[in-house]
This record gives structure tokens, C-alpha cells and sequence, in this order.
């Protein structure tokens, strides 16, 4: 089966693996912590960074990446330097990325709907109307990873955005985000069909998200803000506006509403209904994990179904099992 180790979650750094516990491998979601954090809470998760053999990147925002070479070069000197998949847009778009390309193994990441970055195909993901992208080959930087001796096979690709890696099946979705591209993820277990679904950094569920996110067994569903705290507090206006978009952040209201579909769905049709649900990107100063909690608890009340609820944190852990 498959855990999820949310290392930090929110505007000032965000980090996530997902484990295949059979084997200890696993992948690692964004890096926008340093590497001191990164290393502690791999170590408090019980979780060897050692056995990552691929990362993914979301968008390229800061929180999401600026730790990522450094934590690229400390595994290195350990003798594991993964693939990174990250959308071409969102490479050409940071420094940070464009330094890890030009001395690491980056990989071109789309998916069937997403070629232009959120901002064009927010509409098309809808409507299923954007065009087809093929996944591309390796990255100009180092030699391409190879998985040790008695591990799982080296990553590759697997269809029109698809990877697999740590015995895993990795399908990008794409989102909606003020970012060049943006994506979240259904990270699958080849063995035994076990399922996490992962979406941060929207400002709506695309089509595309929403189907995605069924049929999982935890939910991994940002939850960012409670809207009469955005309204009422501190930001700038225009930051307000941002956040509150189509292409900004779902809010706790907006996560509840969706969760209470996806719930509805899938017991319709047969589906598995999540048994752990974790609030992700919960803001610090238009929200509160309580609150988050609060609100996805009453959705997956009203829909019947009881699963548990965590709260991703900024500089704690929280693993879901």
C-alpha cells in the first residue's frame, strides 16, 4: 500500500513523498524547503530520501521549488540523483529550475489537456477540448537515472504523461494557477491498484482533477482559505482577488463541495470512498487547520461517509497511512 508524507504544506515552502511501503520507495512532490527540513522529516517519517527515484514538480512558484537543486546535490553525494519531471513552461519560467536543468536529469511532464499552462487551459480542461501532448524524452542535464541493484526498475514513461517509478503509476492532471503550467497528480500502486490523489494550487477542479481524484484511498485536497477571513484580513486587495480567482486557491468552502461529489460519485458507482482526507496548503493568515478540519468533516458527514481528516502543516509533518 501507499503513504503520503506531507513534509511541509502552505505559502512558505511545500514538500510531499509518497511511499510504497512494500518496497520503501517512493517519490517525491515538490521540493520548497530547504534540505536541513527535508532531511528531519524524512527521518521522522521513517522514510529513507535515499530510495526516491523520481520527483515531481507541481508549477513553479517558489514554495514548490526553490529547494530542489540543493536537495538534489545532498542526494547526490549518496549516490541517487532521480529524474525530475517538470513542465517545459514552468522550467523556461525559474531560475531555480532552469539551474537544475542544466546539471540534473529534468523530463518534460504534460498531460492530454495540458499544453499551454493553466492559465489557457483552465476552459479547454472543462470542456475536454485542449489538444493531445505527447510526453517528451530526457532533459540535456546529467545522465539519465538508473535504478540501484535490487530495486524497483528506473523511471520511465507510460502513455501521454504518465510515468512510473517506485512501482508506481504517476498520471498528471492539470489544474488551474496563475503559473505557467500547473498540475496535480494520481500516484497509483502497480501491485495492488491502491491510490492517492493529489491537488493543490487551483483555483477550480478541472475536469480533468475531478475525474482523477476519484476511487482513491486518501485525498490529498488543498483547503487554502475560509473566505470571510481572506475578505476581512490583511492582504492587499489584489492579492485578495488572486487567491479568491479561478486561477488562485481553493477555498475550504470550495474543497467541501467537492469532496461531498467526489464521495457522492463515487459511491454511485461503485468506487472506493476516501478513507483519509488531508487538508493541504492551508493558509496561515486566511485560515486555520481547525477550521480546514471543521469543514471538510461536515462535508464527508453530510455524504455519509466518516473518513479521517488531517491537516498538512508548514513546518511540521503529517503522514497518512
Amino acid at each position: 500500500m501507499l503513504a503520503l508524507h506531507v513534509l511541509a504544506s502552505g505559502s512558505s515552502g511545500n514538500a510531499a513523498v509518497v511511499e510504497n511501503t512494500a518496497t520503501g520507495a517512493g517519490v517525491l512532490i515538490d521540493c520548497g524547503i530547504c534540505k536541513r527540513d527535508f532531511l528531519n522529516r524524512c527521518d521522522e517519517a521513517g522514510f529513507d530520501p535515499g530510495r526516491i527515484q523520481a520527483m515531481f514538480v507541481t508549477h513553479e512558484h517558489s514554495d514548490h521549488v526553490k529547494g530542489l537543486g540543493v536537495v538534489l546535490r545532498g542526494l547526490a553525494k549518496v549516490g541517487n540523483v532521480p529524474p525530475v519531471f517538470a513542465a517545459g513552461a514552468c522550467t523556461a519560467n525559474s531560475s531555480a529550475l532552469t539551474k537544475v536543468a542544466e546539471a540534473f536529469d529534468v523530463r518534460e511532464l504534460t498531460t492530454a489537456c495540458a499544453l499551454a499552462g493553466s492559465r489557457d487551459v483552465a476552459s479547454a480542461a472543462l470542456d475536454g477540448t485542449a489538444p493531445h501532448a505527447a510526453i517528451a524524452g530526457p532533459g540535456h542535464g546529467s545522465a539519465a537515472y538508473a535504478a540501484p541493484a535490487g530495486q524497483d526498475s528506473a523511471p520511465h514513461t507510460a502513455g501521454p504523461g504518465a510515468v512510473e517509478a517506485a512501482g508506481m503509476h504517476i498520471v498528471p492532471f492539470a489544474t488551474s494557477h496563475d503559473a505557467a503550467a500547473s498540475f496535480g497528480f494520481r500516484i497509483e500502486d502497480a501491485a495492488d491498484g491502491d491510490a492517492i490523489g493529489y491537488l493543490t494550487d487551483s483555483g477550480i477542479v478541472t475536469a480533468q482533477a475531478h475525474a482523477a481524484l476519484r476511487d482513491v484511498r486518501i485525498l490529498a485536497l488543498e483547503s487554502n482559505h475560509d473566505p470571510k477571513m481572506l475578505t476581512a484580513g490583511p492582504y492587499p486587495y489584489v492579492i485578495k482577488q488572486r487567491i479568491a480567482s479561478n486561477s488562485g486557491h481553493l477555498s475550504n468552502d470550495q474543497a467541501a463541495a467537492e469532496l461531498g461529489t467526489l464521495v457522492a460519485e463515487s459511491r454511485t458507482a461503485g468506487l472506493r470512498l476516501p478513507q483519509t482526507v488531508v487538508a493541504m496548503h492551508v493558509s496561515q493568515n486566511n485560515n486555520d487547520c481547525s477550521l480546514a478540519r471543521r469543514t471538510l468533516e461536515a462535508a464527508l458527514g453530510e455524504a455519509d461517509c466518516y473518513a479521517e481528516t488531517l491537516c498538512g502543516y508548514q513546518a511540521r509533518l503529517t503522514t497518512a497511512r
